[in-house]
C-alpha cells in the first residue's frame, strides 16, 4: 500500500485543534505511542530511504516497514505493516536475525478523522509538535487536497524527513 502523508511543525496544537472542530473533523484516539527502528544487517538502511519500526501502543503493537519516498513533495511511501501480538516477541527474533536497535522515538499523539483524511496531532518527545496528514486511501491525487488541509489549518511550512530523520539528524540513538 502507498501511503501518502504530507507532515508540518506545528507551534501550537490547540489552535489546530480548534480548527479541525470548525471543518468538523472528530476525535477518534488519543494516545502515546513508542517507536523502536532497527538497522538491517542486509543493507544501509538509511542510504535506501527505507524504515523498519516495532510500534507499542497501549493496546496494540505492529511491526512495520517503510520504503523509500515517491516524489520530493511528500512523505508518500510504501508501507507495509502488520499487527503482532508481542512487541517483545518481535524485537528480540529482530535481535536474534541480526537487525540492531537504533533509534528510540515516542510521542503522545491525538488522532482526528474527516471523510478522506486521518490528521495527528503529534508532541514528539525531544523533537517537538506536528501536524500529520494521510490519506484515508491509497491515491495519490489526494495530495493536492492534504496541502490544501494542511493551509486551512494555518500550517504553511512542510517537513518532509521522518522523526526518525529528524531525531538522527539531531545525533540521537536508541538508549
Amino acid at each position: 500500500m502507498i501511503e501518502v502523508e504530507i507532515k508540518a511543525p506545528a507551534p501550537d496544537l490547540r489552535v489546530v485543534e480548534e480548527r479541525l472542530r470548525r471543518i468538523g473533523a472528530k476525535l477518534v484516539d488519543d494516545h502515546l505511542e513508542k517507536d523502536l527502528y532497527f538497522s538491517s544487517p542486509l543493507k544501509d538502511m538509511v542510504a535506501s530511504d527505507e524504515a523498519l519500526r516495532v510500534r507499542e501502543m497501549p493496546d496494540r503493537s505492529f511491526l512495520t516497514y517503510k520504503g523509500p519516498k515517491i516524489d520530493v513533495t511528500t512523505k508518500s511511501r510504501e508501507e507495509v505493516e502488520v499487527e503482532v501480538s508481542s512487541a517483545d516477541g518481535v524485537i528480540t527474533l529482530l535481535r536474534r536475525l541480526g537487525f540492531t536497535p537504533t533509534a528510540r522515538i515516542e510521542k503522545s499523539r491525538r488522532i482526528y478523522e474527516t471523510q478522506e483524511f486521518f490528521i495527528m496531532l503529534d508532541d514528539v518527545f525531544s523533537l517537538g509538535t506536528f501536524v500529520e496528514i494521510e490519506s484515508r486511501r491509497s491515491d495519490l491525487d489526494a495530495r493536492e487536497r492534504a496541502f490544501q488541509l494542511l493551509d486551512e489549518l494555518g500550517l504553511d511550512k512542510t517537513e518532509r524527513r521522518s522523526y526518525l530523520e529528524l531525531l538522527m539528524d539531531r545525533g540521537g540513538d536508541a538508549d
